[in-house]
């Protein structure tokens, strides 16, 4: 049977500009069939040709440039553009993006599958930079969530245009939810209380979603005590309940296989049929499973429709929410469509480029200038180091249109300066044999972590591991998601074997027929090779330096190497040999600056001290050497600032899974030892007084705002930038604050002489806490200090201002149900989830070891019995304690089940009247929900 004919355009109301979009919407989706719409759920949208409606894809990577797509223009990374701290800035990047995404819609085929280049922009990644450590740093803005959700507007902004009714792309905010380690990600938990759940890391989403600018969200990887981020429930009860006041629900996708993980790799689920409808049920909209091949997803999701796990109305919703956001980008108007003449010419256009060299010049930061700064005249200058000839491409990055270095930077600027990679030169010589490895010699650069890569001499590729486990020297550029180029050369005795990282296999040699491949599994069955030195890198360097008026060391990683997405890195140290390098030129040379050019801090203890001048810079783009040779040579101010604290290399960080920032001490707010370089911390050319800091009132109601004055004046020679940072923090709090926290920033420009008056308004919201005993954001009454300062380490005015209201009484236990993970403190605790579609709960760590939960200041009067929703999957017990007071043992029962609860409950051994510090110790594998009081009432 032939399918029914599109009617005449003036006839269907889906083609009708002139109505309500959600009336074309309803209509659209009533004309699809069942299976048209399902087949929907898949990433790779099929067309309805009886409707004339094309295929649509979800997702293109969009985060410092349009990525995989081919050439386009490459901005800093946005750890880089988060050292901006310039929303103006980011929003014209942003906006230059999704210029170039049109483009690359309208204009370029894809890359895979057909149809057209998605314009929905998987981009910004608003997770919080937790932990330097974190292989996707180099994605993320700051640590700070004030910061990052500005910046998050700001990009989203620029990305969706400021049309009233079409978008220029679709936004897609990443990773949802509280997720910052690569390691196991997908099986790992991230424990987050309801303070850090709602003061940190919702707090980065909560104002991007809110302004309406966020289209959609995509879910995370990893689990949330203990529940996947793509089955949490505040996906409805937090996301979707802030963006109802936008007019515009979120689409909401899955990040790649994520929907399968739930069962392949958590094991979460017992089969694909049950979870995919349960991350329907939660949320999802988009499946991005199975590549290409929407059959197996679909069919699941047909299936649970058959179990009644789901039903139409389900589906239905998922496919209103995408048709709302394809109505918005255009695509059933192209005539209206304010974007759709943008043609190919602007990708890459002068004006993005000239863009792409402001966003470097204004990320670099300053970290020390003892006065060797800006190099004036025409200095005699050596540029050394393993990056000083090359820009790197990130995962996330489009492809280089060109490269502008550090050392070509530098020619442009002064004419030609000396280069010198400082690597060493060796071959490597089979003792089996006496035959060359690859019959060539090798530059060798350390990148971290034992990573080397073997560069051929006289070809410049890379060593690779090829597929049937040979040897050849045939990649020009590292960029494929499993790194087969990175080696160790282990010594053995008198020689060397030669270790891919990747597989952890040696090079052996076959003893038959002589063919060389990486195969062996120990390096007692390893070719052992003898390591000729023929070039020395570092006596280079030295001589280089020597000759120099001025050193200009460049050293950092390789955004694809150790350090990256799957692979966390173990500490913040510089790479072995890259140090080496630096304190050997540094030694014949005290006019050194290091330049660091990275996706992350580093611990730089020794160059901190002994160097006089020390800047960084993310990778930034094509244009990163002229940004640096302008900052290096006084021609720009450095402008940015870091967004992300830099620790000492001996301050012992945290262990990477532990989410909880207050109590494990991450982040300025909370880290209790002095970094070596703090939050929001850089340098200038110029100096800035600042003065008069006062307060429009020194009392503030806890809903009320007061306005924050200060002056800023450039008392130096030269034109500068500065960013002021305004901070808050309560005093004598009844819960445990931050040290300090951002509440508002603002980038200043002044010429020498200048000065501004700058205001803030700072309501009382700024200095609200998550009140766990009342389940909301409050602002108690009592003293704070407003503080403004040039960084979380250097503040400079300090003024107290009063809130004003009621004190808060004690928590009420008595009579009321009390969540188990509403606790104050904790000791030896793990978060889990109490169902797997809602609700958290608390287990001990650690069988051998009690777990305890602190309670603060509950007032118990009254309190005869206690009651506690347990699962016990052995048998354990529950004591909870007044004080140093035991008030009674519980039992708790085996309930066979993670998720089968029972209440236990017992009359207390005495009367608890009064206040006291309630804890709750839990012994064995059990859980707890809840607990409630119960009184004579």
């Amino acid at each position: 049977m032939s399918s029914p004919s599109l009617p005449a355009a003036d006839t269907v109301p889906f083609r009708d500009p002139a109505l309500p979009m959600h009336k074309r919407v309803d209509d659209l989706l009533g004309r699809l069939t069942f299976n048209e719409r399902i087949a929907m759920l898949h990433q790779y949208a099929p067309a309805v040709p009886r409707l004339g409606i094309a295929s649509f894809r979800t997702g293109s990577e969009a985060l410092h440039g349009v990525a995989w797509l081919g050439v386009a223009t490459v901005f800093p990374q946005a750890v880089g553009l988060g050292a901006t701290w310039d929303e103006e800035l980011v929003r014209l990047v942003a906006e230059a993006i999704s210029v170039e995404l049109r483009a690359f819609h309208r204009h370029r085929p894809p890359v895979i599958g057909s149809g057209a280049n998605s314009l929905q922009a998987w981009a910004p990644v608003v997770n919080l930079l937790r932990d330097p450590r974190w292989g996707r740093n180099e994605e993320g803005y700051s640590e700070d969530p004030v910061h990052t959700a500005r910046l998050g507007v700001a990009y989203c902004k620029g990305l969706a245009g400021d049309h009233p009714t079409f978008l220029r792309a679709a936004p897609v905010l990443k990773h949802f939810l509280a997720y910052n380690n690569e390691d196991d990600r997908c099986v790992t938990s991230s424990g987050v209380r309801p303070r850090v759940l709602q003061e940190y890391d919702l707090a980065a989403f909560r104002p991007v979603v809110a302004s309406g600018l966020a289209t959609g969200v995509m879910a995370a990887y990893n689990l949330v005590n203990g529940r996947p981020c793509h089955v949490s429930p505040l996906i409805e009860t937090e996301l979707r309940r802030w963006a109802e006041p936008t007019g515009h629900e979120l689409f909401v996708v899955s990040d790649a296989e994520a929907p399968s993980n739930l069962v392949d790799l958590e094991h979460y689920f017992d089969d694909h049929v049950e979870s995919h409808a349960a991350a329907l049920k939660a949320g999802i909209d988009s499946f991005t499973d199975h590549g290409e091949d929407s059959a197996t997803p679909v069919g699941r999701l047909r299936e649970a429709l058959g179990q009644g796990l789901i039903d139409e109305e389900d589906i239905n919703r998922a496919v209103r929410r995408q048709l709302s956001l394809r109505f918005r980008l255009g695509e059933f108007d192209p005539d209206l469509d304010p974007y759709a003449a943008i043609g190919p010419e602007v990708i890459d256009c002068a004006e993005h480029r000239a863009l792409a060299l402001r966003a470097a010049t204004e990320s670099v930061v300053l970290l020390k200038n003892d006065g060797l700064l800006p190099l004036t005249g025409t200095p005699r200058v050596a540029v050394i180091g393993p990056v000083v000839d090359t820009l790197f491409e990130d995962w996330y990055s489009g492809t280089l249109p060109y490269q502008i270095s550090v050392a070509a930077g530098l020619d442009e600027a002064l004419g030609e300066v000396v280069r010198v990679e400082g690597a060493d030169r060796i071959a490597l010589r089979a003792r089996s044999t006496g035959e060359l490895l690859g019959g060539s010699s090798f530059d060798v650069v350390d990148w971290g972590g034992g990573a080397l890569t073997l560069r051929d001499a006289a070809t410049g590729r890379y060593l690779s591991v090829q597929d049937d486990g040979s040897l050849a020297a045939d990649r020009e550029v590292l960029k494929t998601w499993f790194i087969n180029e990175t080696f160790q050369l282990e010594p053995v005795p008198g020689s060397v074997v030669l270790r891919n990282v990747r597989t952890g296999r040696y090079a052996a040699v076959d003893p038959v027929d002589g063919r060389l491949s990486v195969t062996a599994e120990t390096p007692a069955d390893a070719e052992c090779w003898e390591r000729e030195l023929l070039h020395d890198g570092t006596a280079e360097a030295r001589a280089a330096a020597e000759d120099a008026d001025v050193a200009i060391v460049v050293l950092g990683n390789h955004p694809l190497i150790n350090g990256r997405e799957t692979e966390d890195r173990r500490d913040l140290a510089l790479p072995a040999g890259q140090e080496a390098l630096l304190r050997a030129v540094a030694e014949v040379r005290p006019e050194t600056v290091l330049v660091t050019m990275s996706s992350y801090p580093y611990a730089l203890d020794w160059a901190a001290k002994h160097l006089p001048a020390m800047m960084w810079t993310s990778h930034g783009g094509q244009e990163t050497g002229r940004a640096l040779a302008a900052v290096l040579l006084g021609e720009a101010d450095p402008g940015g600032r870091l967004p992300q604290t830099w620790y000492l290399g001996d301050d012992e960080l945290p262990h990477p899974l532990d989410y909880d920032i207050i109590k494990a001490g991450w982040t300025y707010q909370y880290h209790r030892a002095a970094p070596l370089y703090p939050f929001g911390h850089g340098l200038s050319y110029t100096d800035f007084a600042y003065g008069d800091l006062r307060l429009s009132s020194g009392t503030l109601t806890t809903d009320g705002a007061v306005d924050v004055s200060m002056t800023l004046t450039n008392t130096g020679t030269r034109p500068g930038s500065e960013v002021v940072q305004l901070y808050v923090r309560a005093l004598n709090a009844r819960y445990e604050a931050p040290r300090l926290r951002l509440a508002d920033f603002r980038k200043v420009v002044l010429s020498p002489g200048e000065s501004r008056e700058l205001t803030f308004r700072l309501s009382a919201e700024h200095l609200a806490h998550w009140d766990v005993a009342g389940g909301a954001f409050t602002t108690d009454p009592g003293d704070y200090e407003v503080l403004v300062g040039r960084s979380a380490g250097d503040i400079t005015q300090v003024a107290p201002i009063m809130v004003s209201g009621p004190t808060p009484g004690p928590r009420v236990v008595v009579d009321r149900h009390t969540s188990a993970v509403d606790f104050d403190d904790h000791t030896g605790i793990t978060l889990v989830d109490a169902t797997r579609t809602t609700g958290d709960a608390v287990a001990p760590t650690s069988q051998a070891q009690p777990a305890t939960l602190l309670f603060r200041s509950t007032d118990l009067s009254g309190a005869i019995r206690i009651e506690a929703e347990v699962a016990g999957m052995s048998a354990g017990k529950l004591e909870f304690l007044a004080g140093d007071r035991l008030l009674t043992e519980i039992p708790v029962p085996v309930t066979g089940c993670r998720y089968t609860w029972t209440t236990v409950a017992e009359d207390l051994e005495m009367s608890p009247e009064g206040v006291h510090d309630l804890q709750v110790n839990l012994h064995g594998d059990i859980r707890l929900a809840a607990f409630r009081f119960g009184s004579t009432a």
